[in-house]
C-alpha cells in the first residue's frame, strides 16, 4: 500500500501551481467580476496541455493519467475554481466522451484540437426540464435519409456559448427510455444550432455556462457518437470520471480557502494576540485540515481506480459527495474565522464561499450520489 506520489507528479504539482499563481491569480477577480470567459488563459492551459490530460500522446493529448488530472484540477482550482471547472468540462465530459465513445474518424478529427486547446468543448446532457432526471430528455433527433434534424434547448451548458464542439443528447427512439438516446457531436456554427441564455451566476463566475437551443439543427449521421440509442448509457459511464474531477475541484477549493483563513490567522490580531492563538480557531483549522485530507484520500483512490481500470461508479460518488460537501463546510469555516472581512472582496473567502457550492450540485446532487452509493452497495451485495 502506498501513499505518496512519483517524483514526475510531485514536479507537475509544482508546475501547475507556480502558472496558477503566476498566471491566474493577478486576474482572477476581475474575471470574476464580468464574468469575462478567459480564453487566453485557457489558451494557455492548453499550451501545458492541461486540456488533453488523459488522451494519448498521437492523438496530441499529454498521455497522463487520472491521478495526475486531478492533481492538475486541484491546483488550478486552488487559487481559482472557474478555470478549474472549464479544465474539468473539457477534458473529461466532451473531449472524453468523443475519445471513449466517438470512432477512429470522430477521435481523429477532433482530440487533436480539443487537447491544444485549439478548440474548447462542452457537454450538454441536462434540460430545463431534466436535471436530475437526466434520461427525461425531451430534445428530440428525427432521421432524415442520411442525417439527423435536432430539436430542443439544454441548460446549464458549461462553455455553452464559447464552445467550438459540443456532445449534445438527444431522444432518438422514444418508445426505448434510456436506451432510445443518443450523442451527437455538433461543430460551432453549424445552421440551427446555437447558444441561448449566457447565466448569471453565484459563483465560478469566468467560467461559461450558457443555454444550447437546437431548432431544426441538421447534423450528419457521421456526427452520432457511438451507437444510435447508447448515448445515456455512455453518459453515465462518463459521469464516473466526471466526478472524480468535480471531488478535485472541490479539493482544490477547499485547500485555497483553508490556506487562506490559516495565513489570515496568524496575521489578524485581536486582544493583543493572533486569533490562532485561540482554540476556537484551532480547533476550526483542526477539523478543516483533517476532513480535507480525508477527502483528498477518496478523491485520489477513485483516480488511482480509475488509472487501473476498475469501475469507480460508487467510489467516484464517494469522491465526490464527500470533497463537496466537506469543501462547502471548509469555505464556510474560513470565512467565519476572516470574520467582517470574509463578507468583502478584498479577501479571498467570500469567493470561495460562492464558488465552492456549485460542487455539491453539478454533475449529480448529493442526494443523487447517495442514490447512486447506496444502489452500488446493493448490488454488491448481489
Amino acid at each position: 500500500m502506498e501513499f505518496g506520489f512519483s517524483e514526475d507528479q510531485e514536479l507537475l504539482r509544482r508546475t501547475v501551481r507556480e502558472f496558477a499563481e503566476a498566471e491566474i491569480r493577478p486576474t482572477m477577480m476581475e474575471f470574476d467580476e464580468s464574468q469575462e470567459f478567459p480564453h487566453e488563459m485557457l489558451r494557455k492551459c492548453g499550451e501545458l496541455g492541461f486540456l488533453g490530460v488523459l488522451f494519448p500522446e498521437e492523438l496530441g493529448g499529454a498521455g497522463m493519467g487520472y491521478a495526475e488530472y486531478v492533481t492538475i484540477v486541484e491546483e488550478l482550482s486552488r487559487v481559482d475554481g472557474s478555470i478549474g471547472i472549464s479544465v474539468a468540462a473539457h477534458n473529461s465530459l466532451c473531449t472524453n466522451h468523443v475519445y471513449r465513445h466517438g470512432d477512429d474518424e470522430q477521435r481523429s478529427k477532433y482530440i487533436p484540437k480539443l487537447a491544444s486547446g485549439e478548440w474548447i468543448g462542452a457537454w450538454s446532457l441536462t434540460e430545463p426540464t431534466a436535471g436530475s432526471d437526466a434520461a427525461g430528455t425531451r430534445t428530440v433527433a428525427v432521421q432524415d435519409g442520411d442525417d439527423w434534424i435536432l430539436n430542443g434547448a439544454k441548460t446549464f451548458t458549461t462553455h455553452g456559448s464559447v464552445a467550438d464542439l459540443t456532445v449534445v443528447f438527444a431522444v432518438t427512439d422514444a418508445a426505448k427510455g434510456n436506451k432510445g438516446i443518443s450523442a451527437f457531436a455538433i461543430e460551432k456554427g453549424t445552421p440551427g444550432f446555437r447558444p441561448g441564455k449566457k447565466e448569471n451566476k453565484m459563483g465560478l463566475r469566468a467560467s461559461d455556462t450558457s443555454e444550447v437551443i437546437m431548432d431544426d439543427c441538421r447534423v450528419s449521421s457521421s456526427q452520432m457518437v457511438g451507437d444510435r440509442g447508447m448515448g445515456f448509457v455512455d453518459a453515465m459511464k462518463i459521469l464516473d470520471g466526471g466526478r472524480i474531477s468535480i471531488a478535485a475541484l472541490a479539493l482544490g477549493m477547499g485547500w485555497g480557502a483553508f490556506e487562506a483563513a490559516l495565513k489570515y490567522s496568524r496575521e489578524r490580531e485581536q486582544f493583543g494576540r493572533p486569533v490562532g492563538d485561540f482554540q476556537a480557531i484551532r480547533f476550526m483549522l483542526a477539523d478543516m485540515a483533517t476532513r480535507l485530507e480525508a477527502a483528498s484520500l477518496l478523491t485520489y483512490k477513485a483516480a488511482w481506480m480509475k488509472d487501473n481500470r476498475m469501475r469507480t461508479t460508487r467510489q467516484s460518488a464517494m469522491a465526490k459527495l464527500y470533497a463537496s460537501e466537506v469543501g462547502v463546510w471548509v469555505a464556510d469555516r474560513a470565512l467565519q474565522i476572516f470574520g467582517g472581512y470574509g463578507y468583502v472582496k478584498d479577501f479571498p473567502a467570500e469567493k470561495y464561499y460562492r464558488d465552492m457550492k456549485l460542487c455539491t450540485i453539478g454533475e449529480g446532487t448529493s442526494e443523487i450520489q447517495r442514490m447512486v452509493i447506496a444502489r452500488q452497495l446493493i448490488a454488491d451485495l448481489g
